[in-house]
């Protein structure tokens, strides 16, 4: 019978969903009594606890349904190595106040430069903010447009992408689009015109871009949605992969 009382604790604190409060109870209890701390200041701590594992969680749950191929942090990223990227431009978009104003980001450099990585950095950034995030490339989204519309539930998916506060879309430009794909595309860019923020990474400069979308007119109108509001971040410069690869092979040789 002595249990029965931290059975029903535990049964309860389970019922409630709160599992910090459910490992830490009897702890944080032994430490509060050796130090005549009140019951409040008890609750107090507990409470603490469990906002900050939830957070966590939340954050992890986030991430998780953001697919990110990696999880990348801004701190992570050599600046010195891409000086034509303004890092006081990264650091304030890292502040996710852009998502909120529903505007654009535009990450522009030829291959290597970091690209994906500023933008996973941002991605991670507007999770630990507790926006909504979706990451994928472009030549995936539209594989993927382009069977949910042969499976007739496109409308669906579109609902979907429209969830996400922030859509990272991935290597615009390395591969060329059908006329079909580049319209699903341009349906996606227009339906997020002032309603969610998307974040964009290209290996082309703007006047590249008709190669990828075959067509003047529409080439023209996506570009007239995305630039509205848009902070542009250019990354042109020497391989950021190559650099950080001679580094690490360096910095073995020298171990």
């Amino acid at each position: 019978m002595t249990d029965t009382p931290q059975l029903l604790l535990a049964h309860h604190l389970k019922a409630l969903k709160l599992p910090t409060f459910l490992r830490e109870y009897d702890k944080i209890a032994r430490q509060c009594a050796a130090e005549g701390v009140d019951h409040v200041r008890y609750l107090v701590r507990l409470t603490e606890l469990e906002l900050i594992d939830r957070e966590r969680r939340m954050v992890e749950r986030r991430i998780r349904q953001a697919r990110f191929p990696a999880v990348k942090s801004l701190d992570a990223f050599d600046f010195k190595a891409i000086p034509s990227l303004n890092k006081m431009m990264v650091l304030e978009l890292a502040r996710c106040e852009y998502v909120e104003r529903r505007e654009n980001v535009i990450a522009l450099g030829n291959s290597g430069t970091g690209k994906t990585h500023i933008a996973l950095g941002l991605g991670l950034a507007a999770c630990q903010k507790g926006l909504t995030v979706g990451f994928i490339t472009a030549a995936a989204l539209v594989h993927e447009l382009m069977e949910a519309r042969d499976e007739k539930r496109l409308l669906r998916f579109q609902a979907q992408l429209a969830k996400y506060k922030l859509l990272i879309i991935d290597e615009l430009g390395f591969v060329p689009l059908s006329k079909t794909g580049a319209e699903l595309l341009f349906e996606v860019f227009s339906q997020r015109y002032e309603r969610g923020s998307i974040l964009l990474t290209s290996n082309l400069p703007f006047d590249e871009w008709t190669e990828v979308f075959g067509s003047e007119r529409l080439t023209g109108a996506l570009l007239d949605r995305l630039t509205h509001h848009v902070h542009i971040l250019e990354m042109n410069g020497e391989s950021y992969r190559l650099n950080q690869s001679q580094k690490r092979r360096k910095s073995k040789n020298s171990a």
